[in-house]
């Protein structure tokens, strides 16, 4: 426990308790934070008139280059205290301790964790975009690069890499939506809201939310203290993240197997076996693959410990946050990664050629029949799926079927025979007549891939700027509170000089 926390309720306290119970270590994170909300705060504190302007002066000399200049010490409890400790060592107790007059820990570390979460959550966002660019910049040069559309992970209908490069992108923009919403909740001010009944102090919530970049107030005092929904909030949205990104591993991992042989991974992003030489292993995807399950236990862990706790601050809190922080690191580290693998995947056209690759088309073969037959689809269905069964009997590809085929299948089916001509069954069976066919929107055709690419272009170019004006929005607030700091600070050098 702190000194200055000693002598007064409490006699004292033992090494091995203050250890057990202290969060410094995974404060260190908070603690450049917490010097700018106590330079906010004794900011107000002096436009307020609550503290002198002199003493104020000395206070914000004390803290400018405090965060560079502090030794973490295991014997001290929190940054908070280990702040205030420092500036009443600078400015004697006199004036330094007024560094928490109308605050307590609790509303200050809800702030600071609030205050790094915006900023892991900005680079966490122009990540996504980063991937999202990738994602679309590859779909670009892909449209024409036919692949196999899977379900239950068997051979389902043709698309192409490009569609499927644009699913992912579509897939990772709501994770970017959730996360620029759930910003909004998160960049909202908690201070003045006391340890949880404000204080009878005239003080100006609101300046001090001015002062540190925040859009608002957190305005129930009690709520403000108490709540750690927006922790929750950010875990959940990484969380559904983490399995969207788990399931692009999967998908990469499964194409680069010799089973599949879609794909070729990059050599840097794979290993070898210390025993078996022939080996390529995805192992960089498969780690990406684990990673995105810690992020599953974080939000899980975090939600245990918050789920049973009574209103207002309890110092369960502490053992919540370092799970966001393990997070949002575990998303960067992928995110950061995935770009670069992925731009130096190589696709195995030759793959198509496998004859039961063939049978990716045979749905277009059913609509022909509807199309141009007037035969109802269940019955074209079943026409084609004997076609199918009879080639796969005789271990025949689908471009083996011939009009003949299909006429004496028909024919036991329908009671008479569909003479389909030759040339008409050569292009339903043609997978790059498949995908130019499906030009409904959001299909595969290359016109509609092509419109899609340039509407997410559009899109990226947005969110760019959405997340670059966010960011300057906190830079331009903690520039100007440095700004009026130092400004007070300097007084404490020139005592003569008038008061601001």
């Amino acid at each position: 426990m702190s000194e200055l926390l000693r002598g007064g309720r409490l006699a004292g306290s033992r090494r091995d308790i203050i250890e057990f119970t202290s969060s410094i270590k995974s404060d260190v994170k908070l603690l450049r934070h917490v010097v700018n909300i106590n330079r906010a705060h004794i900011i107000m504190l002096v436009e307020n008139k609550i503290v002198r302007a002199e003493e104020g002066s000395k206070i914000l000399g004390a803290l400018m280059g405090l965060e560079d200049r502090l030794t973490i010490r295991p014997d001290i409890e929190d940054v908070h205290m280990l702040v205030e400790e420092e500036v009443i060592r600078c400015v004697g107790m006199d004036v330094g301790g007024n560094l928490n007059l109308a605050k307590s820990r609790n509303d200050q570390v809800v702030t600071a964790i609030r205050m790094a979460l915006r900023e892991e959550l900005l680079d966490i966002m122009e990540l996504i975009v980063s991937l999202q660019e990738t994602l679309i910049n590859m779909a670009e040069r892909s449209t024409n690069i036919i692949i196999p559309g899977y379900t239950h992970l068997q051979p389902a209908q043709p698309t192409t890499l490009a569609h499927y490069l644009l699913a992912q992108s579509d897939i990772l923009g709501r994770s970017l939506d959730r996360l620029l919403n759930a910003y909004g909740r998160v960049n909202l001010c908690p201070m003045g809201a006391g340890a949880l009944a404000t204080t009878s102090f005239p003080i100006s919530r609101e300046r001090v939310a001015e002062l540190l970049g925040f859009d608002g107030l957190v305005e129930n005092s009690i709520d403000a203290v108490s709540s750690r929904d927006f922790l929750l909030e950010v875990l959940a949205a990484l969380s559904i993240m983490a399995i969207d990104l788990s399931r692009l591993a999967e998908d990469l991992i499964l194409w680069s197997s010799v089973e599949f042989n879609l794909i070729e991974l990059p050599d840097e992003f794979t290993s070898t076996s210390s025993i078996m030489p022939q080996k390529k292993n995805p192992e960089v995807l498969e780690i990406v693959r684990a990673k995105m399950s810690s992020i599953l236990g974080d939000f899980t862990a975090a939600s245990a410990i918050l789920k049973g706790l009574p209103s207002t601050y309890n110092l369960d809190f502490q053992e919540a946050t370092p799970k966001l922080w393990d997070a949002c690191e575990i998303i960067r580290e992928s995110l950061r990664i995935l770009p670069e693998l992925i731009r130096s995947i190589r696709v195995r056209e030759e793959a198509l050629k496998k004859p039961i690759l063939s049978f990716l088309a045979a749905t277009e073969l059913a609509n022909i029949l509807v199309k141009n037959y007037g035969v109802p689809f269940r019955l074209s269905h079943k026409i084609v799926g004997a076609l199918v069964k009879a080639l796969v009997d005789e271990g025949k590809p689908l471009s083996d079927a011939t009009p003949e085929m299909l006429a004496r299948i028909s024919e036991g089916i329908l009671g008479s025979p569909i003479n389909i001509r030759s040339e008409e069954l050569q292009k339903a069976m043609d997978l790059t007549c498949f995908v130019e066919s499906h030009s409904v929107r959001g299909g595969p055709s290359r016109g509609e891939v092509e419109r899609m690419i340039s509407a997410r272009r559009a899109l990226l170019s947005r969110y760019r700027s959405n997340i670059a004006s966010l960011r300057k929005r906190i830079e331009d607030s903690i520039n100007a509170l440095n700004a009026i700091a130092e400004s007070y600070a300097a007084q404490a050098f020139h005592p003569a000089s008038k008061e601001p």
